[in-house]
């Protein structure tokens, strides 16, 4: 490890920071430290740093806003890989905007709206990147990335660039082949449509007063926890069961949204996987249904 780090350094790739706690830069304020955390610029320096890592057999995770993500107490080994203001852009060409994997995908959906284009109002609750949008084929509101996805650039795990278009994904809900094939995107194009910008923007202000009425945005948290089963929500199945309210160690089933846990201060990942193993097995007791995390869990446990 210490000649990669060596190498590394004078490959000159990027910000390094060693030993960083992941709950600096998750939206659940939880996580153990990176071995390595490392923050490139822009496409260049990522491309060269996964080669590098792929060369010397060291595992990498990537890493945007930190929402949608458990880290484990014991943090994470090999490099964390955080992009920064290289890969933070957004620019439009006629129906289509192409933006860089750093860019928020809320702040994306603001712009689209004012470019009087309309296909991701969904996107204007989504506190992720566009990169972990694309990885989750994030959705809300009856929509998702699917519907509007055009193509993405991607280095693999190999170091290869690929430029992957819809039909290459194999999206489902909340699901990309990027979960079954490692690979990092770089930027993505989203194929939009002419709209009445009043009606986006109004679309937008209803979604967005629903989610300060509904959702404990104000606190820790990382989203919905659980997929939402077919033809039900998991929101209103942990409702049922009585669980509002309930709590592990730091961690609690928020009273104003269900499907979303709060760190209430001192919450560790383990009382997040506790009380979520604790959801799964009511859940399953009282509907017979198995629910599925929609959060990534890394780390080492």
């Amino acid at each position: 490890m210490k000649h990669f780090i060596e190498e590394l350094e004078q490959a000159a790739i990027g910000r390094l920071l060693f030993d960083e706690p992941l709950s600096n830069h998750t939206t659940w304020k939880i996580g153990g430290p990176a071995d390595i955390l490392l923050i490139p610029e822009g496409k260049e320096q990522l491309v060269s740093a996964i080669r590098l890592l792929h060369k010397h057999g060291i595992p990498w995770t990537s890493l945007g806003r930190g929402s949608n993500m458990l880290v484990s107490d014991k943090g994470v080994r090999g490099v964390v890989i955080k992009p920064k203001d290289g890969l933070d852009y957004a620019r439009f060409d006629g129906d289509v905007v192409y933006a860089g994997a750093a860019y928020s995908f809320i702040k994306l959906s603001v712009m689209a709206g004012k470019e009087g284009l309309t296909g991701l109002e969904f996107a204007g609750g989504i506190p992720g990147t566009v990169g972990g949008a694309v990885y989750m084929n994030a959705g809300a509101h009856g929509s998702d990335v699917s519907r509007i996805f055009r193509s993405a650039e991607i280095v693999l795990e190999t170091g290869e660039l690929v430029r992957y278009e819809g039909k290459d994904m194999n999206f489902s809900y909340r699901h990309s082949i990027l979960q079954e094939k490692k690979g990092f995107v770089l930027e993505a194009a989203f194929e939009l449509s002419p709209g009445d910008r009043k009606l986006i923007t109004e679309s937008m202000a209803a979604h967005k007063e629903r989610r300060l009425r509904t959702q404990p945005l104000q606190l820790p948290c990382a989203g919905s926890v659980f997929r939402n089963p077919p033809n039900d929500h998991s929101a209103r199945l942990i409702e049922a069961a009585g669980l509002k309210g309930f709590r592990v160690g730091g961690a609690e089933v928020s009273e104003l949204h269900s499907n979303f846990i709060i760190n209430t201060g001192q919450a560790t990942a383990e009382d997040v996987l506790t009380l979520m193993s604790h959801i799964q097995g009511v859940i399953r007791e009282q509907f017979g249904i198995s629910l599925v995390p929609e959060v990534l869990v890394v780390g080492e446990r």
